[in-house]
């Protein structure tokens, strides 16, 4: 079992910001920048694009709103979507709010962020969802 799946299945607290029957999107504990949302499969697959095409499909529409949402609760340019997937071995999305391409920069430092500034971030995003 992933720290993903432990995530989804409650036995380890998130941030979470939506979810349905096939996807859990929380916040990224140690972002790159404020507002890094990660979105999971529920479905434990290792590499992206092992994903079946349904799921890769599904994923992009359950990132949509998530993604304005992030685009409306910070001062960003837009909302990218990076799939990197060598840090756990379970299929997941980041969405960041980016005003330049080094805000995608996954080699550089990460942000360490209290409970406080967290929650923040949350509330700010499903604030931004409805």
């Amino acid at each position: 079992m992933t720290i993903f799946s432990k995530i989804i299945a409650g036995e380890i607290p998130s941030y979470k910001i939506a979810e349905d029957e096939n996807f859990y999107a929380f916040l990224d504990i140690f972002p790159l920048v404020k507002g890094h949302v990660l979105i999971v499969p529920k479905i434990e697959t290792d590499k992206f694009f092992d994903l079946d095409d349904d799921y890769l499909t599904k994923i992009l529409v359950f990132a949509k709103p998530i993604a304005k949402a992030i685009e409306r609760s910070f001062d960003c340019n837009r909302c990218a979507l990076s799939v990197v997937g060598l840090e756990v071995p379970h299929a997941h999305l980041h969405l960041l709010p980016i005003n330049e391409v080094d805000d995608t920069n996954f080699t550089r430092g990460k942000l360490k962020l209290s409970d406080d500034e967290l929650k923040g971030i949350q509330e700010k995003i499903i604030n931004a969802l409805k």
